[in-house]
């Protein structure tokens, strides 16, 4: 069946927006999981679902509202026109959809006593920042850094600690309570199990903690593991480098058993 010559124009415009527009997501894509949510971030905090949500949207509705505006029997200056607002409601849809995968993105990776606890930008009080030491009053925009939470100077402060963990509020979510990693060391590699305690887990997680030893690039008799964790999920593990301390590998296998 031939098609209107007006649809069949409307249908290869959009046909060329979408291609623009799934470029554009493309690109975003790779800041996104490449650079603010780098695996496992995007499964453990969600940051995968969120990005399809907000990138499908403005994919869809860029080429839906060329479609439907598209008529090779305007003028000109009104069809530009028309296009324009079209790239100016999409652009704002992605910006919007950016900020808000900016504003949840990963930026610490703390070790807290036992575990390491993955922090995110809105789980952070802005006005707290200036409390941080030198260097970390300012959250990252290329990824997560490594640091460590310090011990209570006070009686006072331990059990006023304890009340705000009751409350919700984990030491790792504090900036005042964050310190260098190298601090941390020594109790991380104390703290830290070696692999032959995973030994009884399912045949399934240990294939998967096969791949993640085999990804750490160094034998499995060189590698420690500690639980890793965020408010959305509690069954990872990081494997890290026994000698000195850095992560090399995770696993969804649960370090709690």
């Amino acid at each position: 069946m031939k098609l209107h010559p007006r649809l069949s124009s409307a249908l290869r415009a959009s046909f060329f927006h979408l291609l623009a527009s799934l470029l554009v997501a493309a690109l975003t894509a790779i800041l996104v999981f490449q650079v603010w949510y780098a695996w496992p971030l995007d499964e453990m905090v969600g940051g995968r679902t969120l990005f399809m949500l907000v990138v499908s949207v403005d994919v869809v509705c860029g080429p839906l509202l060329t479609l439907v505006l598209w008529n090779p029997a305007k003028p000109r200056r009104e069809l530009i026109q028309d296009l324009t607002i079209v790239a100016i409601v999409q652009m704002s849809m992605l910006a919007y959809g950016v900020h808000t995968v900016a504003a949840a993105r990963p930026v610490h990776l703390v070790f807290e006593t036992d575990r390491f606890q993955i922090v995110t930008a809105a789980e952070i009080d802005p006005a707290d920042l200036p409390a941080a030491p030198e260097g970390l009053r300012q959250l990252p925009w290329t990824g997560p850094t490594l640091i460590s939470i310090r011990a209570p100077r006070s009686n006072e402060e331990f059990i006023k600690s304890l009340d705000l963990s009751m409350a919700g509020q984990e030491p790792g979510l504090r900036p005042g309570w964050w310190q260098d990693y190298a601090l941390a060391l020594p109790e991380v590699q104390q703290r830290a199990k070696p692999l032959s305690a995973l030994d009884k887990v399912s045949p399934a997680k240990k294939l998967e903690l096969d791949k993640a030893v085999s990804t750490a690039g160094i034998p499995a008799s060189e590698l420690l593991w500690l639980p890793l964790t965020h408010a959305r999920a509690m069954d990872w593990i990081v494997l890290l480098d026994k000698k000195t301390g850095q992560p090399r590998a995770y696993a969804h296998v649960d370090g709690f058993f």
